[in-house]
């Protein structure tokens, strides 16, 4: 009999962090591409990409059993490249290890090889879909088995990311912040994708031959789970953020938009987009339902 394992409020965090950490890196590598003058928002995406994905790996070994206690245990995981956990340690050790020597690059003025940006980059892609195979290989959950999930947390982790860069600029790099107009653009689409993807996602679940599916679709539509679902993760962290930007980018002044109260809804729409982030994480750990397994007795 396999036993899959159920992940809390910690494991919630870490995915988060560590998708928000790659987004981070990609945001910084785009920017550096299309706007290489924004060196602000360039260096802030360097500082957050390496510092939250060590957040969240100092919080995954803080919920495994061994933890601390027996840190070595974690190179175990380097023997089996047959499984995502292994992958998963290999793309975030790549990951962070090229993100600290761009930003040590960086913090000392050097020029930071665009190799390194593209390798960064790309390790960032695979570090935020892999926070979603984390889950889907756990094949008792019906929420969590399905190919949409890796692509659900991927542009998650993008959007996320993104906004986390953005945040800074608008509070912080002002002048720097009303430069990046195409990234703010693509940005805008993102959780319109998140949305189309969760529908989907939902729906898929539920017409999951086990009840154990549309369980957890209906934790999350009107059950424990339906308050955080619908105003944390659907109006806060989806919707208002797409209502707010749809203004600014198409329908609000040009003065408007460059002005300090123009930056000050961006903020507040980028701030939204990350609670939606860390909820979207949260509920799908914790709503799922694992199927139900019964054995005839042996006789």
């Amino acid at each position: 009999m396999t036993y899959e394992p159920i992940w809390g409020t910690i494991i919630a965090w870490y995915l988060f962090l560590a998708g928000l950490g790659g987004g981070a890196f990609i945001t910084s590598a785009w920017i550096r591409l299309r706007n290489p003058a924004c060196t602000h928002l360039i260096r802030a995406g360097r500082i957050i990409a390496p510092a939250v994905v060590i957040v969240g790996l100092c919080l995954l070994m803080a919920d495994a059993a061994a933890g601390f206690a027996h840190p070595l245990r974690f190179v175990l995981l380097l023997t089996n490249f047959g499984s995502v956990m292994t992958w998963g340690v290999v793309f975030l050790a790549v990951f962070v290890v090229v993100a600290l020597i761009a930003l040590v690059l960086d913090l000392l003025h050097r020029d930071v090889p665009q190799w390194l940006d593209i390798l960064g980059a790309v390790m960032g892609l695979c570090v935020a879909a892999y926070t979603g195979c984390l889950l889907g290989v756990c094949q008792g959950f019906p929420l969590w088995n399905t190919a949409l999930l890796p692509i659900l947390f991927l542009v998650s982790a993008v959007s996320t990311g993104m906004a986390a860069v953005l945040l800074v600029g608008a509070v912080a790099f002002p002048g720097e912040f009303n430069t990046v107009v195409p990234l703010k653009k693509f940005h805008f689409w993102l959780p319109v994708v998140e949305l189309v993807l969760v529908a989907a996602l939902l729906f898929i679940t539920a017409a999951n031959p086990s009840e154990a599916g549309l369980a957890s679709v209906m934790a999350l539509l009107g059950g424990n789970w339906a308050v955080a679902f619908w105003l944390l993760f659907v109006i806060v962290g989806l919707v208002l953020p797409t209502v707010l930007e749809c203004w600014m980018l198409w329908f609000a002044k040009p003065e408007l938009e460059d002005s300090r109260t123009g930056q000050t809804i961006s903020a507040v729409s980028d701030a939204g987009i990350l609670i939606g982030g860390f909820v979207l994480r949260l509920i799908i750990v914790s709503a799922a339902l694992p199927v139900t397994i019964v054995q005839p007795w042996m006789l």
